[in-house]
Order: C-alpha cells, then sequence, then structure tokens
C-alpha cells in the first residue's frame, strides 16, 4: 500500500477562490443573456472556457497554446501585444484576470512596464461596433506587486478604454463577497479585489 496522506481536506464548508468562481458565474451568465453566435477568448481560465465552449462556440486564444480537442472549442497561439485579428472585428470578447500580468515576465513574456495599457488598447482595437469586451482585473489600491501581477484604480481602468462605454460593472471583496450590480467607486478601498466590467462599441 502506498502512503498518500490528505490532511487538509476536512472542513466544515467546501473552499473556493472567490475571484474565480464568482467570475466565471457572472461571465457564462452574461454570455447566456446576450447569446452571441460565437465568442473569442484571451487567456482566461481555461476551466471557465471549457464549460463555456458547451452552449457557444469558443475560440480561445493564448501565446501558450492550448492542446486539446474538444467540440465547440478552437485553441490557437496569439500574442495580446500584437493580435492577429482585424480592427473592429469580434463582437464578443472576453479577457478574466489576464492583461494585470502582461509585461511582468511571469508567463515567459518579455519585460513591458507598460504591457496592461498596450494590452488594453488591443482587446479596444478589436472590438466591433455594437460588441462588448467583458474583462476583470485586480482593483483596489493601485500597485505593481512584480512579478505577479498589477493591482488597478476601480475607476482609473475605464480610462484605459477610450473608445469603449462602460456598461456595468461587478466586484468581489476583500472578503469574498460579491457584488452584481455596482459601481467602480464601490471597490475603491479595497486592497486586493477583483472588479468585472462589460464594455461595448456603441459605433
Amino acid at each position: 500500500m502506498d502512503s498518500y496522506p490528505c490532511l487538509g481536506d476536512k472542513t466544515s464548508q467546501t473552499s473556493f477562490d472567490p475571484h474565480y468562481f464568482y467570475q466565471a458565474a457572472w461571465l457564462s451568465r452574461k454570455l447566456a443573456s446576450s447569446k452571441p453566435h460565437n465568442h473569442v477568448d484571451i487567456g482566461s481560465d481555461i476551466k471557465t472556457i471549457n464549460v463555456l465552449s458547451a452552449f457557444v462556440p469558443v475560440e480561445f486564444l493564448d501565446f501558450r497554446p492550448l492542446n486539446v480537442n474538444i467540440s465547440g472549442l478552437t485553441c490557437l497561439g496569439d500574442d495580446l501585444l500584437n493580435l492577429s485579428r482585424t480592427s473592429r472585428s469580434i463582437s464578443s470578447l472576453s479577457c478574466m484576470h489576464v492583461i494585470e500580468h502582461v509585461g511582468l515576465g511571469r508567463y515567459g513574456d518579455p519585460i513591458t512596464p507598460t504591457g496592461s495599457l498596450q494590452a488594453a488598447k488591443e482587446l479596444e482595437r478589436v472590438i466591433s461596433p455594437g460588441g462588448r469586451l467583458y474583462i476583470s482585473v485586480p482593483v483596489g489600491e493601485e500597485k505593481v506587486c512584480f512579478n505577479a501581477h498589477r493591482i488597478f484604480d476601480p475607476v482609473k481602468f475605464i480610462d484605459m478604454f477610450p473608445e469603449l462605454d462602460l456598461e456595468s460593472f461587478s466586484f468581489v471583496d476583500d472578503l469574498g463577497n460579491y457584488f452584481e450590480k455596482a459601481e467602480p467607486l464601490d471597490a475603491a478601498d479595497n486592497s486586493y479585489a477583483c472588479g468585472m466590467y462589460v464594455f461595448v462599441r456603441k459605433s
């Protein structure tokens, strides 16, 4: 018999990561409501994307391509700082808990101090008229935690997408509480919250 001690599983409640649990619930409900013909995601949690592909065809883009074979899901390599897609060509796009990492070298990408801003410009560029961008990032007191991630001011973050309009905002606070209908300022007093934004290009 092989010893395989599991000593931390006897808990009174099921544990979970509030950021990833709630952002998955948030995105899936948004897409179930908007019913896009297809959806593009860049670099988000692959467990979430796997489930989404059951009810909407998904193209998953990452500079480290995902090597899987499952119906409804197409996986391709691409660079968030220089996307291969033409401008204003994507009507439904998500990028969840991703751009805070861009340019910090954590995942083998080159050090680029303005990486998050460059990524935001690329995301904005490819959104079609009437299209929606679903994006989440850590929000709270603005800072860089090298080489893990950046934390964005929840209000100033909107300015990174000057061509898009904010349609809605939700967030998970420092205590793991989820607020579905909120304003960016509501999250300002947190240190590491998860802000979830829907941006739309109206014309």
